[in-house]
C-alpha cells in the first residue's frame, strides 16, 4: 500500500466512524424534535435546526483533532482552505424538512475530496441503521455488503429519483417529470437528495437527477454510486465554482444517456 493508499484509507475509515457517531447523535435529536428550534433559510421549505449546526460542529472538531491541515466545507457553516489536499464535504442532516417533520428519509453525507475528485462517501441513515461506504479504488457496500448495479435495469422496469428545490422552477419540475414519464418511467422524491444518490448506488433507484444541488449534497453520492459502477455528470470540486450549486446527474450506466438527454432538453 502507498503512503497515499494509506492515508485514504485511514481517512476512510474515520470517515465511517464519524458518520456513525453523528448519525447516533442526530437520531438523538431526532426523538426530541419537538423541542427543536427550527429556522428557515432562503424560503419556508428550506429549513435548519439545533440538530444541523450541533452535528456540523461535532463533525469539523473531531476533523480538526485528527487531521488539523484537512480542509473542511460544511453545509451551515461554510468553506475553511486546508493544506493537506483533503477536503472533507459535510451535510449533517441531509433532509432537514422530512427530519423536523417526523419522517426517517433524512441521513447525515460525509465525503472527502482531494485532486478534485471525491475520493469518500459515506451516508448514515439512522432510522433504517444503514451505513453505505466508499472510497475510490476500495468499492462501495451497504453495511459492509459489496454494492454492484445490474445493467438489466433501466428507466422503464425502475425508479428514478428526482429533486427539485426554490433555484427550479415549478414549470422547470413540471417538464423534467413528463419527459421521464414520456419514455415510460417513473419517479420518487424523498425529500433527501444524498440519500437517493445512496439508493442509486445500492441499486433501489436506477438514477437520480435534481438540476441544482450543492456540494455537500451530492460528493458522497457520487463516490459511492462510481464505486458501485455507475456514472455521474461531471460537478467542479475545486475552485471557486467548487462553492456554487450545479446540475447532479448520477444513475446506472444502462440509463444514463436517457437521464442526461432529459437533462439537456429542459435546461
Amino acid at each position: 500500500m502507498t503512503v497515499n493508499d494509506a492515508a485514504l484509507a485511514a481517512r476512510f475509515a474515520l470517515a465511517k466512524t464519524l458518520a456513525a457517531e453523528a448519525g447516533a447523535m442526530a437520531l438523538d435529536y431526532f426523538g426530541r424534535r419537538d423541542t427543536l428550534v427550527i429556522e428557515t433559510k432562503r424560503d419556508l421549505q428550506d429549513v435548519v435546526s439545533i440538530a444541523d449546526r450541533n452535528v456540523e460542529t461535532f463533525l469539523k472538531q473531531r476533523v480538526a483533532e485528527i487531521y488539523p491541515a484537512d480542509g473542511f466545507l460544511g453545509e451551515e457553516f461554510g468553506h475553511d482552505e486546508g493544506g493537506s489536499g483533503f477536503t472533507w464535504v459535510v451535510d449533517p442532516i441531509d433532509g432537514t424538512a422530512p427530519f423536523v417533520n417526523g419522517m426517517p428519509t433524512w441521513c447525515v453525507s460525509v465525503a472527502i475530496v482531494r485532486d478534485g475528485e471525491p475520493d469518500v462517501g459515506v451516508i448514515h441513515v439512522p432510522c433504517s441503521d444503514e451505513l453505505f461506504a466508499a472510497a475510490r479504488g476500495f468499492g462501495a457496500t451497504l453495511n459492509d455488503r459489496l454494492l454492484q448495479l445490474d445493467p438489466s435495469r433501466n428507466l422503464q422496469n425502475a425508479m428514478t429519483g428526482i429533486g427539485c428545490n426554490t433555484y427550479v422552477t415549478p414549470e422547470r419540475v413540471g417538464a423534467i417529470i413528463a419527459s421521464l414519464m414520456g419514455k415510460g418511467g417513473n419517479f420518487i422524491r424523498n425529500g433527501s437528495g444524498a440519500l437517493m444518490l445512496a439508493y442509486v448506488a445500492a441499486g433501489r433507484l436506477v438514477g437520480y437527477y435534481e438540476p441544482y444541488m450543492r456540494a455537500w449534497d451530492c460528493m458522497a453520492g457520487f463516490c459511492l454510486v462510481r464505486e458501485a459502477g455507475g456514472i455521474n455528470l461531471p460537478f467542479p470540486s475545486s475552485g471557486p465554482e467548487f462553492l456554487k450549486g450545479h446540475p447532479v446527474l448520477a444513475a446506472n450506466r444502462s440509463c444514463f444517456e436517457e437521464l442526461l438527454e432529459i437533462h439537456k432538453a429542459n435546461l
